[in-house]
């Protein structure tokens, strides 16, 4: 069954047409403020306790499912805040074409499709060339977070960062079950809450990395609507 198609025209939710007309994400925003990626935001309820919590960075929450937007759009519509903008694109179609190098401070993955068959799991985000992405485009010192409840992807995901030498490892394992003061969404909260563990990796870019322009493979690009160009 296909998904039914919301039209969004909330003020903070920014197609990919608009994104190129602004030139960049300062130009949205307003401001040179540090630039955080949200990727797989849900219905938005852990970004908008981050962006709270940080009001002086600037939040990209992206989507591929258009319901999920649209219930993220109104959440940060209610939620006041300034430093959110919205998405629906591919994740690694976004950082390849519009954030390019040094240009993250924090990134944050949670919870992902954990594509939970043996011959499936080729088609997880966290692997070795989305990594060497995700660190050209992180800033040195900036800050990959990853969390899941499925417990192969998060022991194996911890193994490949914590054998990764360009990153820092932030906690002393490789991952954790402890999250301290990183918020909670509610999907997290209900395994939580059923007594399953969160794995949470976090892991920092060391400087002096130097990394050339990563490819992208094709298939990535989410076509828009013509109501939203």
């Amino acid at each position: 069954m296909s998904q039914r198609m919301t039209l969004i025209t909330s003020p903070v939710f920014i197609s990919e047409a608009h994104l190129k007309k602004a030139g960049s994400f300062a130009a949205l925003f307003g401001n040179d403020n540090p630039l955080c990626l949200d990727i797989g935001c849900g219905i938005g309820d852990f970004i908008v306790q981050e962006a709270k919590r940080f009001p002086n960075q600037n939040f990209i929450a992206i989507d591929i499912f258009n319901q999920g937007c649209s219930k993220t759009c109104s959440r940060i519509e209610t939620s006041g805040l300034k430093n959110i903008r919205m998405m629906r694109i591919e994740a690694r179609y976004l950082l390849h074409h519009y954030l390019g190098k040094d240009s993250l401070e924090t990134l944050y993955i949670n919870c992902p499709d954990p594509w939970p068959k043996k011959r499936h799991r080729k088609r997880r985000l966290l692997n070795e060339d989305f990594l060497n992405l995700a660190l050209y485009c992180l800033q040195p010192g900036g800050v990959l977070n990853f969390t899941t409840d499925f417990v192969d992807y998060g022991e194996a995901t911890g193994e490949l960062l914590a054998a990764d030498t360009r990153f820092s490892n932030l906690h002393a394992t490789p991952y954790t079950h402890e999250l301290g003061d990183y918020p909670i969404s509610k999907y997290m909260r209900r395994f939580l809450e059923l007594g399953q563990p969160i794995y949470f990796c976090r892991y920092a870019k060391k400087t002096g990395i130097q990394i050339d322009p990563p490819s992208l493979q094709k298939g990535f690009r989410l076509r828009w609507p013509k109501e939203d160009a």
